[in-house]
């Protein structure tokens, strides 16, 4: 079978990779750029290795012709939010100009991409028909299955995860069972249909950002109690059916997102959203109130302005996306109260950090330089790997360690080094 993979980030080149092994595919990107590099087997985002990038048999290319004569074509292009948190749907429609212009009659296009129930019929079949002249549900036809890579996560890879699908007809939907059928070891589990498929995946993140916003909800009440949620949290996980979250920074393109598409769907049908809008609150302020405390911290012994490195700013650990990263946040927060701040992320692309967040990069750990404070704000492994002696070399005697994720909660540090955690 012929397939297509339309952008081939996070979620598109290794679900080409592993249909290249059975399929034959072309991995279509509209960044040249992007194309060269994986051509040399090289993938920035870190979800495939180079080895076996470059032993994937198959087309890479910029160029929409080339996916002419295809039978699925898969598309998996972001769906971000705009600066009013409403869905920005701009990528998907503009993956539907090009893949209708290449389409052709009995051809099945299939949607990877987070939306809300209704999109893939109402807005990308439409798109589709006008692009490339076809009668959708005739000529050609529909299909969802939402993505669910865990970026950074060598446990729950694409093979073995269950994979949800739905299509137009009962016949497409068994085609597509087929097609992801031959790449997961999990299964495929099939929807009644597109709009429930199209539901489930929005609820699922979702569902974790309001678990995660009681936890930092939790968190900031124990702070005034003099408590820490970590202490806390390792007494109630004992209970059987105790929901492990933490609390933390939540950024990057599905949890601090996809909420909104749910909310905007709610509120088109004359519902407000209370708990998905209050989730959505709670954690978007979560870098401001770190910034806060810290800040508070570092004020109690009067001494003006002070040297702040913070560790680590990318949106999760192990990985070197930084889009809504909520440490730009906290950053940004400290920089307000008139602190020096220095940030060091191995991951993350200085270019990229510079014109997202205007945040400089440095290369490399400061070496002969001590730091009033210092925060671990992303758990790379990298920062995991500091010894109490690497750690307190960071830190001015009196400083503070500023321990947002619960890095360092074991190691033994100086007595003369104060200690902070959520």
């Amino acid at each position: 079978m012929r397939i297509a993979v339309i952008g081939l980030g996070y979620v598109g080149l290794p679900l080409a990779v592993a249909l290249s092994r059975h399929h034959e595919v072309t991995g279509f990107d509209v960044n040249a750029g992007r194309i060269e590099e994986l051509r040399a087997g090289l993938d920035r985002t870190g979800e495939v290795e180079s080895a076996r990038l470059r032993d994937a048999k198959m087309t890479l290319t910029a160029k929409p012709s080339e996916m002419e004569g295809c039978d699925v074509f898969i598309v998996t292009v972001p769906t971000p939010v705009d600066s009013a948190n409403r869905p920005d749907l701009s990528l998907v429609l503009a993956a539907c100009a090009t893949v209708g212009a290449v389409l052709s009659k009995g051809a099945v296009v299939v949607f990877e991409s987070t939306v809300y129930p209704g999109v893939t019929e109402d807005l990308c079949g439409p798109a589709l028909e006008k692009a490339s002249g076809l009668a959708c549900g005739r000529d050609f036809f529909l299909g969802y299955s939402p993505e669910r890579i865990n970026p950074g996560d060598r446990t729950h890879t694409l093979e073995k995860i269950v994979k949800v699908v739905a299509g137009q007809t009962p016949e497409v939907a068994q085609k597509l069972a087929e097609v992801y059928g031959s790449v997961s070891e999990a299964g495929v589990f099939l929807a009644k249909d597109i709009r429930t498929a199209e539901a489930a995946k929005v609820i699922e993140n979702a569902q974790r950002d309001i678990n995660i916003a009681f936890i930092n909800e939790v968190a900031q009440i124990f702070q005034k109690l003099g408590l820490s949620v970590f202490d806390v949290l390792d007494a109630a996980r004992t209970k059987w059916n105790f929901l492990d979250f933490r609390p933390g920074l939540v950024g990057g393109h599905c949890i601090g997102v996809d909420p909104f598409y749910l909310a905007h769907c709610a509120q088109e049908v004359g519902h407000h959203p209370e708990v998905i809008l209050a989730g959505r609150r709670i954690n978007d302020r979560m870098g401001t109130f770190v910034a806060e405390r810290i800040a508070a911290l570092l004020g109690e012994d009067g001494a003006g302005h002070k040297e702040i490195l913070v560790l680590g700013l990318t949106f999760k650990e192990n990985v070197p996306d930084l889009r809504n990263s909520k440490v730009a946040d906290v950053v940004n927060g400290l920089r307000l109260y008139g602190h020096r701040v220095t940030v060091h992320d191995p991951l993350a692309d200085p270019q990229e950090a510079a014109a997202l967040y205007r945040i400089e990069v440095a290369p490399r750990l400061p070496e002969g330089q001590r730091f009033d404070c210092v925060v671990g704000a992303v758990a790379h492994d990298e920062y995991r790997a500091l010894d109490a002696e690497s750690l307190a070399a960071l830190v001015k005697p009196g400083g503070l360690v500023a321990d947002i994720k619960g890095l360092w909660r074991k190691l033994a540090l100086p007595p003369s080094l104060r200690r902070w955690e959520l």
